[in-house]
């Protein structure tokens, strides 16, 4: 059975991968990860703020804005918080790359243009196969139009593509009001890949001690059905690379995605439940499935489910909308 796929250019033997979290903190997962069958690694993110903060940039940053609010100075994370500093990031490459055979994909978290983005070139001399730009960014400000916001998007991208000459895939959120036409944008800037999607983790309040909560809620699998809708659109229309991300906790879900046009699915919440072990059930699961379904690879079934291929391509428009509400009915 060949499971194998080509993501960002790069030769995989399977899919399956950790995605950028703490998972790849330790060479001792990462190597369990690549013993486990995964097809590659993406590394933990290093964030904009550390960097700026260790060029002493950071302090301005957090200041325009703040005046009136000088106690949100203190909300960042001291640099201490963080396990992997800027240089310890590049030696954790190097030694990653010496560990595991598969593709080592560094991953790099921003949300503004600036020089930050000169980090991706010493990634790239750190060895990293590839890179995985995590734009991270909630716009707050009324005055800020969606325009500028894409833009923001891809001047980072541009940035970065100027700085390296691996492949970068951009992670990036569903919240464009054409989310068909930021992803060409992005593919016509020179993306190598695109990754859908990144899941923004929404603060709570305690009602009791009247403070704001930041605590992490692992996804579950109906996540997995809005990066499956987006990757099934833009199967066939854009060059880059498509990989899926959260809600992707079975075989039946990365298989879902790879069916939808995905090259790449990327495991979080089902490795940090059950460990890297759950790449091997997953892979063989898969395996099962497809020797039940006579399928002898994956090129066979990639995107024959997306809109380009499948039966009814209005099922991943409006007319879905439409049959679903017509057809319930209340208890």
């Amino acid at each position: 059975m060949d499971l194998s796929t080509t993501y960002l250019g790069l030769k995989l033997r399977s899919p399956l991968m950790p995605s950028a979290s703490p998972l790849t903190r330790e060479l001792d997962d990462i190597r369990r990860a690549e013993d486990a069958g995964a097809g590659a690694i993406v590394l933990p993110s290093v964030f904009e703020e550390q960097l700026k903060r260790e060029s002493e940039e950071l302090d301005a940053m957090l200041e325009k804005g703040t005046e009136s609010y000088a106690e949100s100075l203190s909300y960042f994370p001291h640099l201490s918080e963080f396990r992997l500093g800027p240089d310890d990031y590049l030696e954790h490459i190097q030694q990653a790359k010496k560990a595991v055979q598969v593709p080592v994909i560094a991953s790099l978290n921003g949300a503004s243009v600036g020089g930050w983005t000169d980090y991706a070139r010493q990634i790239e001399q750190a060895g990293a196969d590839a890179l995985e730009l995590n734009i991270y960014y909630i716009p707050t400000d009324p005055e800020l139009t969606g325009a500028e916001v894409e833009a923001t998007y891809l001047e980072i991208l541009k940035a970065v593509k100027a700085a390296v000459r691996i492949p970068v895939a951009v992670k990036l959120s569903p919240f464009f009001s054409n989310m068909a036409n930021m992803a060409k944008r992005l593919d016509d800037a020179g993306a190598d890949g695109l990754v859908l999607f990144n899941r923004f983790y929404q603060p709570d309040i305690d009602i009791d001690n009247l403070e704001v909560e930041h605590s992490l809620l692992l996804s579950t699998p109906q996540a997995r059905r809005l990066p499956l809708r987006w990757i099934a659109i833009l199967y066939g229309r854009i060059k880059a690379s498509l990989a899926g991300t959260s809600g992707i906790h079975t075989a039946y879900d990365a298989l879902k995605m790879l069916m939808a046009g995905a090259d790449a699915t990327m495991l979080c919440s089902v490795l940090l439940r059950k460990g890297m072990a759950q790449i091997a059930v997953i892979e063989q699961e898969m395996k099962q499935w497809m020797a039940e379904h006579e399928y002898e690879s994956l090129a066979e079934l990639k995107g024959s489910m997306s809109q380009k291929k499948c039966p009814d391509p209005a099922a991943f428009e409006r007319a879905q909308y439409m049959r679903i509400i017509s057809t319930w009915k209340p208890a």
